[in-house]
């Protein structure tokens, strides 16, 4: 008897916790769900099937700006999409001959692939010649795309890497009065504050012994590769290696700015003062106006406000955390003063430095992958737990809108590919949960709708992820794509009912009030009252003044069917005073009734293997 009376009061406890968390007045309240849309931009509009490895850009084909079409752009806007993030813009490292253009060759020794790593950047102020159709006018090219991704209805994200740049690095492009990276620096001495690398006095830098018998380009015949590459005195590798010959697995291709972080580890900067994470981005501009700061910090500004002035709309930072906060501060506000409504994205994994990067950093938003997406991996992979989520929602709910969900992107695994879900009739659950589950922005990565499964052996890239080194096709992108109609004219039946399942679900995310409004776990109620008895089971609701909804979403490839029941505080929170209520699913349009007896509420629910459920009341 002692034992359930705890239980109830543990339960009553966290019911009481979770109405107080539901209650608060969110930020986001009144603002509209944002969807991203990455696109690998030399992918997207290759219609060349050949997938040599290792094959060159004539053998596998490239895509184009041109090839964003207004009638592509128009079924991206139509897929839900706010937000274009155009990957691999910047003209970056590559083997591929531009020399008839005034763009020197890079060595294939310090270069990831043929095509070349899009973070190993090797102009800011140029884009990639490949994605021209004249590469003398790839500028305008980029400006012309931008200008109908706008007409369109959507915004544009490019990438800023802000903690390396590649070995090669030559600022051909530059503005007037732009002093190039590295051209002012003392490199007689390991460090000083306002050189853009750090050196290995007295070494010269070595090619990494190769590993699992790699060859550059597959063991082709070239004169440049000849396991040398000349740069005196070593710099730092880009993440962090400070050895004159990098491990294989080091960032090679590249090297380490430096942002006035001392070998040692302090800081050669001003830290912001105390109470500044709770400062407006006007406030942390006008303290660093009064700063010496290390020119590093200037140069990667001036990057992003002569990208702004292209009609950029945001950014996404590569690995953001390995550059020091204040420097974020710094940039980002320089940012927000040229545009308050710039889209920043980082890519940050440490959980602890997320608070920091969002309110020191002035960042909009960070990935979550550490916890949400992981976790949602292994339940699709069947070692994982729904129990597990509330947990999560509870560590991050002060940052829960700057907490960017995906399921894709160029780094991670495809979800169809055998190392993820294996099959994209898993992904209604995952996408489900991980869609309406905050008011925070969703990415969906091109190829993704339609079940892309990365099969392909690219060359330096390999299966289960879309290659971002090499020239390759992208078989179900392409066969949505059809020759350029962008039609899905050549896609399966289940290819297209798994696209128009996306179509429905983020066009629903974009409408929804009640996905930018207020929060309920219901999983955990309901698993403690034994409705349902399954850690493969989700349910929670969300509500705004407008909206109710109560999503429910199944991870297992069998049918549920359970009462799901409904606390009287949620009932007396959201106003429900009938003792009935019809119940639409606005993914399929399934109906039940909601019933109140004796204050609680009762949803009969019936989900289909794998199926999810948002029911709004009516």
């Amino acid at each position: 008897m002692k034992k359930v009376s705890s239980c109830l009061l543990v339960l009553l406890i966290f019911c009481a916790c979770t109405m107080e968390r539901s209650k608060k007045e969110l930020s986001s309240e009144k603002e509209e769900k944002k969807v991203v849309y990455q696109v690998f931009t030399r992918l997207f509009g290759n219609t060349n099937s050949t997938n040599k490895p290792w094959g060159t850009l004539e053998e596998n084909g490239v895509g184009k700006f041109e090839d964003f079409t207004d009638k592509a752009l128009k079924e991206i806007k139509e897929l839900g999409v706010t937000h274009i993030w155009y990957t691999g813009v910047l003209h970056h490292a590559m083997v591929t001959d531009y020399t008839e253009f005034g763009i020197s060759n890079d060595d294939p020794d310090v270069v990831k692939g043929r095509a070349g790593s899009p973070y190993a950047v090797k102009d800011y102020y140029n884009v990639d010649p490949d994605l021209a159709v004249n590469p003398e006018n790839r500028m305008q090219e980029f400006e012309d795309l931008t200008a109908r991704t706008h007409k369109a209805g959507m915004k544009v994200i490019i990438d800023i890497v802000p903690n390396h740049i590649a070995r090669k690095y030559e600022g051909k492009s530059n503005p007037e009065g732009v002093v190039d990276f590295g051209a002012n620096d003392d490199t007689s001495v390991v460090y000083a504050k306002n050189n853009n690398f750090y050196y290995v006095k007295g070494e010269d830098f070595k090619v990494p012994t190769p590993l699992n018998d790699y060859k550059p380009l597959g063991g082709e015949l070239n004169k440049d590769i000849d396991g040398a590459f000349f740069e005196r005195p070593a710099k730092w590798t880009g993440n962090g290696s400070r050895l004159a010959q990098p491990h294989f697995y080091d960032w090679y291709e590249t090297v380490k700015i430096n942002y006035g972080i001392k070998p040692d580890g302090t800081k050669d900067f001003k830290s912001l003062p105390e109470g500044y994470d709770k400062e407006s981005y006007q406030k942390h501009y006008a303290f660093w106006k009064e700063q010496d700061i290390p020119d590093s910090w200037d140069k990667y500004k001036d990057i992003a406000l002569f990208w702004l002035e292209k009609g950029v709309d945001g950014f996404r930072y590569d690995m953001a955390e390995m550059v020091p906060v204040e420097f974020w501060s710094y940039m980002n506000s320089s940012i927000k003063m040229k545009n308050p409504n710039a889209f920043l994205l980082a890519e940050v994994y440490n959980p602890a430095l997320y608070r920091d990067y969002i309110h020191k950093g002035k960042m909009d938003y960070l990935y979550d992958k550490v916890a949400l997406y992981d976790t949602i991996k292994g339940i699709v992979r069947g070692h994982g737990s729904t129990d597990a989520i509330p947990e999560i929602l509870h560590s991050l709910d002060d940052i829960e809108h700057h907490m960017l969900h995906f399921l894709e992107n160029h780094d991670e695994q495809r979800f169809a590919s055998p190392d993820f879900g294996g099959d994209s009739k898993k992904v209604n659950p995952a996408m489900v949960v991980s869609a309406t589950l905050t008011t925070s922005p969703t990415m969906i990565y091109f190829g993704q709708e339609v079940g892309e499964k990365a099969e392909e052996n690219a060359g330096f890239g390999t299966p289960t992820r879309t290659s971002i080194f090499d020239y390759i096709g992208v078989p179900a992108h392409q066969r949505w794509m059809n020759e350029g109609a962008f039609d899905g004219g050549q896609l399966s039946e289940e290819e297209k009912s798994l696209r128009e399942f996306y179509k429905t679900l983020m066009n629903f995310t974009l409408s929804s009030s009640a996905l930018m409004g207020s929060y309920y776990d219901l999983h955990t109620y309901n698993r403690k009252l034994k409705s349902y008895d399954s850690n493969k089971v989700f349910s929670f609701a969300r509500w705004s003044e407008l909206e109710r909804l109560f999503i429910i979403s199944n991870f297992e490839n069998s049918s549920k069917e359970f009462k799901m029941l409904l606390p009287k505080e949620l009932i007396a929170e959201l106003k429900l005073t009938k003792n009935s209520y019809e119940l639409i699913d606005q993914l399929y349009g399934n109906k039940t009734v909601l019933k109140i007896e004796n204050g609680v509420g009762i949803i009969p629910v019936k989900l289909d293997p794998l199926g999810s459920l948002i029911f709004k009341i009516k």
